[in-house]
């Protein structure tokens, strides 16, 4: 969960340049958080994450839920990073999440392996 949040926290040249490095698209930053987000109630569960950040990360869920669809694909651009209203949002929130769980939200962005 912290590395997905990490990058959904980040500034936007820093969310462009993770997707320049890994050779992904946009919407791998998302995805990424939607396999992170099934784990929530055992997060929770478990400790890891506390109870209160739960309404955080579902308004994030659900903000990335809205910007879904054909209709909504120039919301997936990378210019759009930097300029949609809804990565604004998820970013502010994802940090303010990070805060809560790890005291700061500017954390080092992940490596990941991508299987081809």
């Amino acid at each position: 969960m912290i590395e997905s949040l990490t990058v959904v926290a980040a500034d936007p040249s820093s969310q462009r340049a993770w997707v320049d490095e890994h050779g992904v698209a946009t919407d791998e930053i998302v995805l990424d958080f939607d396999h992170a987000f099934r784990m929530v109630e055992s997060l929770v569960e478990g400790g890891e994450i506390s109870r209160e950040v739960r309404p955080d990360l579902q308004t994030i869920d659900a903000i990335f839920a809205g910007m879904s669809g054909r209709a909504n694909s120039e919301r997936w651009s990378r210019e759009a990073l930097a300029v949609d209203p809804g990565w604004t949002e998820a970013r502010e929130l994802a940090r303010r999440v990070l805060v809560d769980v790890q005291g700061e939200w500017n954390l080092p962005m992940p490596a990941v392996c991508i299987i081809r």
